[in-house]
């Protein structure tokens, strides 16, 4: 367990977000994506829960239950990613997508885990 406070481990999983949503920045832009529609799950699932979270940054509590209540959605996406990626084009960029992907869901993932530390120590 770290002893970082739940707005640090936000802030961290901030950073993370700012990741995906340049994966997200990438696909949505890509040419792929015009011969690949399925591309664009990702794509969105990382928009809507940017969205969701950044409305809850001042509120840890909030925004872990947010996190905890999107994470699933955002680890399907990022899965079928990794399939769909490939299909789309064995360029180093979307290797590189789907490596990025998925190091931002393992990582919230485990931010999220030590949040509920976090938050019974702050409580």
């Amino acid at each position: 367990m770290s002893d970082l406070s739940p707005a640090e481990i936000v802030s961290r999983c901030n950073l993370l977000m700012s990741h995906a949503w340049m994966v997200r920045t990438f696909v949505k832009h890509s040419e792929e994506a015009e011969d690949f529609p399925e591309l664009m799950n990702l794509a969105r699932t990382v928009f809507d829960i940017s969205r969701a979270l950044e409305t809850r940054v001042d509120n840890p509590a909030a925004y872990f239950a947010m996190l905890k209540k999107k994470i699933g959605k955002l680890e399907a996406a990022a899965r079928q990613f990794a399939i769909d990626a490939p299909e789309a084009s064995a360029h180093t960029n979307f290797e590189q997508a789907v490596i990025s992907m998925n190091g931002c869901v393992s990582q919230l993932r485990e931010w999220l885990n030590e949040s509920q530390a976090a938050m019974k120590v702050d409580s």
